[in-house]
């Protein structure tokens, strides 16, 4: 999807756009349900998900200052019981996703 005239990459008319891979204790301490509930609160759309390998990936995009909250949320370490021990982050070009869902 094309950007915003002159907008930086993962921003596009005043939507920004990060995919994350997180590392740790991400699994069986309810951080997919949990990053649904911050995205929700915050106004953030995209997707959440475990992968193969016992990491957690998530999509999030929506306004510039919602998606920084929630990428600080998650570098803070996420859920209570969870242990983010490192972040993979890439700015991205906004898919134009509403709402947000907790994929497999």
């Amino acid at each position: 999807m094309a950007r915003g005239r002159g907008a930086p990459a993962g921003e596009d008319a005043g939507r920004a756009a990060r995919h994350l891979t997180v590392r740790g204790r991400v699994q069986g301490v309810f951080f997919r349900a949990s990053t649904r509930e911050e995205a929700e609160r915050r106004g953030v759309a995209g997707w959440v998900a475990n992968t193969p390998e016992g990491d957690v990936e998530a999509w999030l995009e929506g306004p510039p200052e919602a998606v920084d909250a929630m990428v600080e949320w998650v570098r803070g370490g996420g859920p209570p019981h969870a242990e983010v021990t490192e972040l993979d982050l890439e700015e991205v070009d906004p898919a134009r996703y509403e709402g947000f869902e907790v994929r497999g």
